[in-house]
């Protein structure tokens, strides 16, 4: 017996949404086609139509607003594989905020499906108005009825060059309409015309879908075209650039027998990324596995920097960090930064700087003046402390790491050394 491509039922939508209809249909049409769950790539979107992800036996990416197109048209560059799917599920508003991104795979024809779920507003947010709503239909930010008329985004995919572009109304059984979208080679587009339960019927009372659709002037209908899919021969190609990275050589062996999470934060601008980063390749030359992750504030030069490190002697399955097993601070903005995670260490270790109050915590408190080598070596003066005194890897390999990125001739080594050997 062949794999559904649904693996739940009922589906987590609001009774009588169109969403519903489309992911069941979606399901049978590309079963009706002969495809196996792992043969489609299913990309969604933000929006409601974006909670089938758990539902589906297929792979599925989740997408950024407006981004599932653009994430579809990266798929379908790299997948070179006969046989394959990818399908792209987007709403009105993702529409609306991705346009660019569906009207260049369009353009380019590239092999891939996309449905648009549009029940003409922004029904996760709150029903506001999207570029897709038709005129004079009310959403909670128009309250009149939008004052201005939607893209037509079917007319304006086959003007940009799609293979096949279709809209129908999300009533009944449209399973045969999606099956001759998703069997097109190139790109095929089609819109699904919905009202949402939860906004579009309380403010449109009254109103039939039919007679929506039809007062917008966006009859249903089939459009096509003829034109050679995207070909991968097409211009010209480069190499691999994986193959132009250096690799990290091999140096002494690590003396990790578990797995150590480490929370590195200080202040923007004062090297706390580098000396993560520097710690991290010190750890993979001495053979252990690693996951490295940076946050900071979207104004960058001010505020907290945090580093994020997993080191392991074996693999990694993730890479999230709760609490961590050692929180490496060197300023303020990093304690304020990280304060609930430290409050919440019942072992392991605070190695903070001997300037900052320590909040109340059960970890092991060590404190060492690590500003005093400059704000700008204080996080670096703190990787090579660990590196002495937590005997994990070698004081050695890291200042060989720094040397190779030519971080090493920059430092106080004195000044760092007295530091770290007090």
């Amino acid at each position: 017996m062949t794999r559904p491509m649904l693996k739940t039922m009922p589906l987590p939508y609001c009774k009588g949404c169109g969403h519903d209809l489309i992911a069941k249909h979606s399901a049978a049409a590309l079963e009706k086609l002969g495809f196996y769950p792992l043969d489609v790539i299913l990309v969604t979107d933000i929006g409601c139509h974006g909670i089938i992800d758990k539902c589906m036996n297929t792979h599925t990416v989740h997408g950024l607003h407006g981004r599932s197109g653009a994430l579809g048209a990266g798929i379908s560059f790299g997948l070179q594989a006969p046989g394959k799917k990818v399908v792209v599920f987007i709403g009105d508003g993702g529409a609306t905020i991705g346009l660019q991104h569906i009207m260049e795979a369009a353009r380019l024809n590239l092999d891939m499906s996309v449905v648009v779920h549009n029940n003409m507003l922004y029904g996760m947010t709150g029903g506001q108005t999207s570029g897709l709503t038709p005129q004079g239909f009310r959403t909670t930010t128009s309250f009149e009825g939008n004052p201005y008329a939607g893209y037509d985004i079917c007319k304006m995919s086959h003007t940009a060059g799609a293979t096949y572009v279709a809209r129908v109304l999300g009533i009944g059984d449209i399973s045969g309409d999606l099956a001759k979208v998703f069997g097109q080679k190139g790109f095929s587009l089609i819109e699904v015309m919905e009202i949402c339960p939860s906004y579009g019927v309380k403010l449109n009372p009254g109103r039939k879908l039919a007679e929506v659709v039809k007062s917008a002037g966006r009859e249903t209908g089939v459009w096509t075209g003829s034109r050679e899919d995207f070909s991968h021969r097409q211009g010209k190609k480069s190499g691999d650039l994986l193959s132009e990275v250096s690799g990290i050589a091999k140096g002494s062996e690590h003396r990790l027998k578990n797995p150590l999470s480490i929370v590195i934060s200080g202040s923007a601008g004062e090297g706390v990324q580098l000396a993560a980063t520097l710690l991290a390749k010190a750890s993979i030359s001495s053979g252990l596995q690693v996951t490295q992750k940076g946050s900071y504030p979207v104004t960058v030069g001010v505020g907290f920097s945090t580093a994020e490190l997993n080191l392991s002697p074996g693999p990694i399955h993730f890479h999230g960090i709760d609490t961590p097993d050692l929180a490496i601070i060197t300023s303020e903005d990093g304690l304020n930064h990280n304060r609930k995670r430290i409050m919440a260490m019942q072992q392991g270790s605070l190695l903070i700087d001997s300037g900052l109050a320590v909040p109340e915590t059960s970890a092991r408190v060590i404190r060492r003046d690590f500003r005093s080598v400059g704000a700008r070596n204080a996080a670096i003066c703190a990787v090579l402390y660990f590196a002495r005194q937590f005997g994990v890897l070698t004081e050695e390999i890291l200042l060989h790491i720094m040397e190779q990125e030519g971080k090493a001739a920059k430092l106080p080594i004195e000044k760092i050394r007295q530091v770290i050997e007090s």
